[in-house]
């Protein structure tokens, strides 16, 4: 098969290149480098096709005929949004470009939405609950979901929409602040730092590792669903004094975290995906329990 993987430098985007590739997959990567690094890819630059652009000046010349198209270059942390509103925008137009590749090579779109709308239902979260969106970043992500809906009804143009539950997992260094809190405070307890949480450290959240992530797009792109949205969470959940503890067991440490006051507007307090509709739909279901996950990174 022969695969576009939008953002296939990024944290999410080059742990998929990685599993096509070894797959023998053809694959063709498009990354603008903006929370990406070529450093990610750069063991499998002899067998990809690699374009430095945005994905919103793609077009068929450049990737001729494919099988299937991965969006993953999508802005992907709220604080992003916050910081610049306008990525809003950008991140909506440069979506409706990837619409119309999709429909002009006739390829299925598997791409990157977010749990992140669900804040304000109580959990677990099921993808027929009510949207309502707290913040731009799930604003956009939402818009998104519509647009596709929309050109599915007009056009027939086959596109999944995966709702990721806080995936984490190697290759997120690019990220730096934005990456997942996992990967957060192990960068910092690796250095001796107490990781900050806010409040009481109690909010929990449903952590998902990568090649679970991974293994649901890929059941994604292979299934005779043409249009949808789907939860790809493990269905567990865990407290960040929790995952400090976890994290303390496999470093062999014992550093404790620093509380702040929580001032941020509209923070989670709990994710967790209701998995049921993907294990029916796919056949999916996260494989990687969290303290297993951590080992793994740990041991990177």
């Amino acid at each position: 098969m022969k695969y576009l993987i939008v953002g296939g430098a990024g944290f999410i985007g080059s742990n998929l290149v990685e599993h096509c590739v070894k797959r023998g997959d053809e694959v063709i990567v498009c990354d603008n480098l903006h929370t990406g690094s070529k450093k990610n890819i750069q063991e499998f630059e002899n067998d990809i096709i690699f374009l430095k652009k945005n994905c919103g000046d793609l077009t068929k010349k450049d990737v001729g005929t494919i099988d299937g198209i991965f969006h993953l270059g999508i802005y992907s942390s709220s604080p992003m949004y916050k910081e610049n509103p306008r990525f809003v925008g950008e991140a909506v137009n440069e979506f409706i470009n990837m619409l119309l590749l999709a429909k002009e090579t006739n390829s299925k779109m598997v791409w990157s939405s977010t749990s992140s709308m669900y804040n304000g239902n109580p959990t677990p979260w099921r993808e027929d609950m009510p949207i309502m969106v707290k913040d731009y970043y799930s604003e956009a992500r939402y818009y998104m979901e519509r647009l596709a809906t929309m050109h599915y009804n007009w056009y027939g143009t086959k596109t999944l929409a995966m709702r990721f539950f806080s995936a984490y997992g190697p290759r997120e260094e690019a990220k730096k602040q934005y990456a997942n809190l996992v990967s957060q405070f192990l960068w910092a307890m690796k250095k001796g730092e107490s990781p900050i949480l806010y409040g009481d450290g109690s909010q929990r959240r449903d952590f998902t590792h990568v090649s679970d992530i991974v293994q649901g797009l890929q059941k994604a792109m292979d299934s005779p669903i043409e249009h949808d949205v789907l939860n790809l969470g493990s269905g567990v959940s865990y407290d960040l004094t929790e995952l400090v503890g976890m994290l303390n067991s496999e470093l062999g440490t014992d550093i404790s975290p620093k509380y702040v006051k929580n001032t941020i507007k509209g923070y989670v307090p709990e994710t967790l995906a209701d998995t049921k509709k993907a294990k029916e739909s796919l056949g999916f279901e996260a494989k990687i329990p969290l303290k297993e996950g951590i080992r793994k990174i740990v041991r990177l």
